[in-house]
């Protein structure tokens, strides 16, 4: 990949309304993300808005920062970029990575649970991730109290990864500093998020599912009923991964989410030769292809849309959910005409498409 497609990848990723499925979606059809952000404002056009790209000199400055702060970029399609994850709908089109980038493809464990975890708690998740290390694995967490800094700490000698949920830069919580220090220097933290963005609550499901999806599976130690963890452990399955969970006193709440994990069929971990055998015994699937990085060959302008379909599209969704192949099915249109309107209304910020091929109104 070319520093300028890079740039325009920034660029496009950086854009309002462009997320990572929006993204792919725009890659797929104009074969760059350079050629895309010219066809941008046109698209957002026709769905009703005048959407600008990210600025060119706003990109250059943000590589130039992660540079002097030490950290680079990795896109989707570069070797560098974790294989496990770029097999994710809505993995990240870039990384942000601070140390040690080779971590990102190795054989890896997520390890979350409570940020007000008990002393019994942290003494499992420490005593798991150090053993699972220990047999070549990396230990990924989300930097927070609690679960997250035992395991962390456990697997600095072995290999430990930090996905933070604001930027490559924000340090959350501020206690946990040194240890930031020390994942930078002898693991890898990893950020979606710009340079310089403090975290804030809606960050952390988007960090969640990059935390899932570099792991070969994920395991819960103490999570309330309603928890991030929980949220991980759904992600988790929904990428194909699998789920683990250490069960615990029905009278501690903080066990509370991890047995109801056991109770709908997650491995029960009572020790690390548990995690073990399971990931021992993962057999890996074939890594779906890369996006190209380059065009390669005459794109067709977007035309213009069919304003009755286009109505019948809006009319047939909801704040819910739905396929967009019952979307297709439901106004009886092609998938291609289908897909250039919806594609239009996700820049235009009046749609919103999620993984698993889903979409809904915003």
């Amino acid at each position: 990949m070319t520093s300028a497609e890079k740039l325009a990848w920034l660029r496009l990723f950086r854009t309002e309304n462009v997320g990572p499925v929006t993204f792919m979606r725009l890659l797929e059809r104009f074969g760059s993300a350079g050629r895309a952000l010219e066809f941008l404002p046109e698209l957002s056009k026709r769905g009703g808005k005048d959407l600008k790209a990210f600025p060119k000199d706003e990109a250059e400055k943000e590589i130039e920062k992660l540079e002097k702060y030490g950290a680079r970029l990795i896109a989707k399609n570069e070797a560098d970029y974790p294989a496990l994850l770029a097999q994710v709908e809505d993995a990240p089109p870039l990384l942000t990575v601070l140390g040690n980038v080779a971590l990102l493809s190795k054989k890896s464990l997520g390890v979350v649970g409570a940020r007000n975890a008990s002393l019994s708690g942290k003494r499992i998740a420490e005593d798991f991730s150090r053993k699972v290390g220990m047999a070549g694995f990396t230990i990924v967490s989300g930097l927070a109290r609690g679960i997250d800094t035992a395991a962390h700490m456990a697997a600095l000698q072995t290999g430990t990864v930090a996905v933070v949920a604001g930027g490559i830069d924000s340090i959350y919580p501020s206690e946990n500093e040194k240890l930031y220090r020390d994942i930078a220097a002898q693991g890898a933290v990893v950020a979606e998020s710009p340079f310089g963005t403090e975290p804030l609550a809606r960050h952390f499901p988007k960090r969640n599912r990059i935390v899932s999806g570099l792991s070969l599976g994920v395991l819960v130690v103490e999570a309330a009923a309603k928890s991030g963890s929980l949220i991980t452990a759904r992600m988790a399955l929904e990428q194909n991964r699998e789920v683990f969970a250490v069960p615990g006193s029905p009278l501690d709440p903080r066990a509370e989410g991890a047995n109801s994990l056991l109770r709908d069929g997650a491995h029960m971990a009572a020790s690390a030769d548990d995690i073990l055998h399971v990931l021992h015994g993962l057999r890996h699937q074939p890594l779906r292809d890369r996006p190209g990085a380059e065009w390669k060959g005459p794109v067709a302008e977007p035309s213009d849309p069919d304003p009755a379909l286009q109505d019948l599209i809006l009319e047939n969704l909801s704040h819910t959910p739905v396929s967009v192949d019952e979307l297709i099915r439901a106004v009886d249109a092609s998938a291609g005409d289908v897909g250039a309107i919806l594609l239009a209304l996700e820049l235009a910020g009046r749609v919103e498409r999620t993984a698993g091929n889903k979409v809904n109104l915003i």
